[in-house]
């Protein structure tokens, strides 16, 4: 006898499985919540990355003017991700307590203020200082923002916005690089050095949209005015059956999703792929520098290569594995093109300048096509307080990695004179978080194919569940 199936309006109600959205209505929902949330996000999240990765194209200024030599610019730029992850829970905790709308406005405000605060650096202490505090304001930014779209997003349709969502991360480097390269020519305007130029600049946008972005963002389908009145009911009801049947019962769902063990194993993962996304970002300047003789500006225009051909194939790579629901194996091969081009990148380094540019870009494609199906696994793991608990001890986790592997890519630099040693440890732990990660997730529901997908169900019945 079949089970009826639940009503979407039911709310309470658990279901086990909710089916992909399909239907006129459900089709034009969604496609308004795309375009009132996603270009939003992502223009928050492109000031947020341009903001934090800026600091790799003032490297070879801030070594001229202050004397700041690799390791102290590695230690400096990788304490930015310590602040972010001694705060990254805490954060979270204030962003349940107050809401995520409210809590990104805050967080925006406080990292403006403290991005443009980088004009005052002096040395190698200020640096390391600032970087810290910057972090400690940003965190909690990502996990909101990720959190903020499981309100939004059924989890059939979910890694497709966070695919979008991610494209800020190559955007943000594609984008910056040439204006961070005109502003570095600004040298002695007004006074300032080019580098202080740089961050004031682009400090400032996190502070007006910071003032702006209670008034722009919307806290809940129910809450939308913007949606007609049957969209609004539709989307509250699904966006309700998934919560309620992934709510936690304990009694204190926040610490209940920062004991969860899945929470731990992600964000362990985590860990190998963001010393991959930062270690690259970080250094990425450097590196190409290395490949030849450019002026300020025409280095900004050679690094914008691998981000620019990475967009596109982010925006594929997300669509795809929402469409096949193989999250896990998506996840992987993206990690494992990320090892090869980086070391590939490093093995050329000295040899071929052309080559070592194009396993760059193999790199960068890799590393950022990763992210969504990765980060799609946690999010529909969790939902309420327990997602913003273990969204947060993922990102905390996977946020060591941007302190540990800029410090150690700068170690290495130092050490042997060259980035191939490092870009060969960035590749390895690439590597690792691809393979081990497939290893975990493969069989379990959040990474395997769904039931629901009729390419791919064959395969989900044929592989037994743990």
């Amino acid at each position: 006898m079949s089970q009826p199936r639940p009503s979407p309006r039911s709310g309470g109600s658990p279901a086990p499985e909710h089916p992909t959205p399909s239907g006129e209505l459900a089709d034009r929902t969604l496609r308004k919540v795309r375009r009132r949330i996603l270009p939003l996000v992502v223009v928050l999240y492109l000031i947020a990355y341009l903001d934090r990765n800026n600091v790799g194209f003032a490297k070879a200024a801030l070594g001229r003017d202050l004397g700041l030599d690799d390791t102290a610019y590695g230690f400096g730029a990788g304490l930015f991700f310590l602040g972010y992850v001694l705060l990254e829970v805490p954060s979270n905790a204030g962003m349940a307590r107050f809401g995520a709308r409210k809590w990104i406005a805050r967080i925006l405000l406080s990292w403006g203020i403290l991005a443009t605060a980088m004009t005052l650096v002096t040395g190698a202490t200020s640096f390391a200082a600032l970087r810290f505090l910057l972090g400690a304001a940003e965190a909690g930014f990502f996990p909101a923002v990720v959190f903020y779209l499981t309100l939004w997003f059924p989890a059939a349709q979910r890694a497709a916005a966070l695919g979008v969502f991610v494209l800020a991360q190559p955007v943000a480097n594609a984008f910056g690089a040439p204006v961070s390269g005109l502003l570095l020519t600004l040298d002695g305007v007004w006074g300032l050095h080019g580098w202080q130029w740089m961050f004031l600049v682009e400090g400032l946008p996190a502070i007006v949209l910071g003032i702006l972005a209670p008034r722009l963002l919307t806290d809940r389908p129910a809450q939308a005015t913007w949606l007609r009145p049957e969209e609004r009911e539709w989307l509250t009801g699904v966006m309700d059956a998934e919560l309620a049947a992934k709510r936690s019962r304990a009694r204190r769902p926040f610490l209940a999703g920062l004991r969860d063990r899945r929470a731990l194993v992600y964000g362990l993962l985590n860990f190998g792929m963001v010393c991959g996304v930062y270690g690259l970002g970080l250094w990425l300047p450097a590196i190409v520098g290395a490949l030849g003789h450019f002026g300020t500006a025409g280095l900004g225009l050679v690094v914008m290569i691998p981000y620019l051909v990475a967009i596109p194939c982010v925006h594929h790579w997300s669509r795809r594995a929402d469409r096949t629901g193989r999250y896990a194996w998506h996840a992987t091969v993206s990690l494992v093109l990320a090892a090869a081009g980086l070391a590939g990148a490093g093995l050329t380094l000295g040899a071929s300048p052309v080559l070592a540019l194009v396993c760059l870009s193999a790199g960068a494609i890799g590393v950022y096509s990763a992210i969504a199906p990765f980060l799609a696994m946690p999010a529909a793991v969790f939902a309420g307080a327990a997602a913003a608990a273990s969204l947060g001890l993922v990102n905390a986790l996977g946020n060591l990695g941007g302190f540990v592997a800029p410090y150690v890519v700068g170690l290495l630099t130092h050490a042997t004179g060259s980035s191939r040693l490092a870009l060969l440890f960035l590749a390895a732990c690439l590597a690792c978080a691809g393979l081990l990660g497939h290893r975990y997730a493969r069989h379990r529901p959040e990474g395997a194919p769904r039931a629901d997908n009729p390419r791919t169900a064959r395969r989900t019945r044929s592989c037994p569940r743990p």
